[in-house]
């Protein structure tokens, strides 16, 4: 793989998102995660959060069984979520912060404020065969201690990158040397969350990073012009970002 290839995981939460509103059987998180991988998607990124609110286990089960493409599994450091990534075994598993009261993930894993919890679930999943990603701010004290981990990945959160809009200058420079200090850790270096064809540019500009994963703006955009056609858009935007 080109140092300069920069891969595309699909976040598609909010298909069953919309598919729990009215506890139906559709729309279908497996049918969009089949489209994604034909529409040029990477990889398939879900949340399975304690609350279900969306994901459900059955989900994972379904992707697992049918999904050519990396499924990488994103949790919250409990016993719970924990034991079905070791029983699952999913290619990757990417450890978030969760709130039960938030409406979507709000800011990085602190890693070093539950360093030995963290370290061992990494231990855990790496035993299990998952590739652990760790969640986090582009902060100093969290990337030292992501890399102390044992986690192969760290992914930047770039929603305050994306929350700031036009003036986010700052952000942006704090993400890059971010993903700089993690890449000279010897991490690999994911992004995302927040994350549009507006604003995707100067983050996949950067040239650590290997792979962001992106959701909601994805399916948002997919309501008007279809998920393959969105997921495209995305595709072209970070292409052209690289280049």
């Amino acid at each position: 793989m080109s140092n300069n290839t920069l891969r595309l995981g699909v976040n598609i939460d909010h298909v069953a998102t919309l598919r729990e509103a009215r506890k139906t059987d559709y729309p279908s998180p497996l049918e969009a995660a089949l489209l994604a991988v034909d529409a040029g998607a990477d990889g398939i990124t879900i949340h399975l959060r304690e609350d279900r609110r969306h994901i459900q286990d059955h989900d994972l089960e379904d992707l697992l069984d049918a999904v050519k493409v990396p499924i990488n599994l994103e949790l919250a450091v409990t016993d719970e979520m924990i034991g079905i990534a070791v029983d699952k075994r999913p290619a990757h598993v990417c450890l978030v912060p969760e709130r039960r009261e938030e409406i979507t993930t709000e800011g990085g894993l602190d890693v070093a404020g539950n360093f030995t919890r963290v370290t061992e679930a990494v231990r855990e999943l790496t035993a299990a065969g998952c590739r652990v990603s760790l969640f986090v701010d582009a902060d100093p004290a969290q990337l030292d201690a992501s890399a102390r981990s044992g986690a192969a990945v760290v992914e930047l959160h770039t929603g305050s990158y994306a929350n700031a809009g036009a003036d986010n200058k700052r952000e942006l420079e704090l993400i890059a040397e971010g993903a700089r200090v993690a890449h000279q850790a010897g991490l690999e270096v994911h992004a995302g969350h927040g994350l549009t064809v507006q604003n995707v540019g100067p983050i996949a500009a950067l040239p650590e990073l290997r792979e962001l994963n992106i959701g909601h703006a994805i399916i948002g955009r997919s309501v008007f012009v279809g998920l393959a056609e969105a997921i495209r858009e995305m595709a072209a935007a970070m292409r052209e970002a690289r280049q």
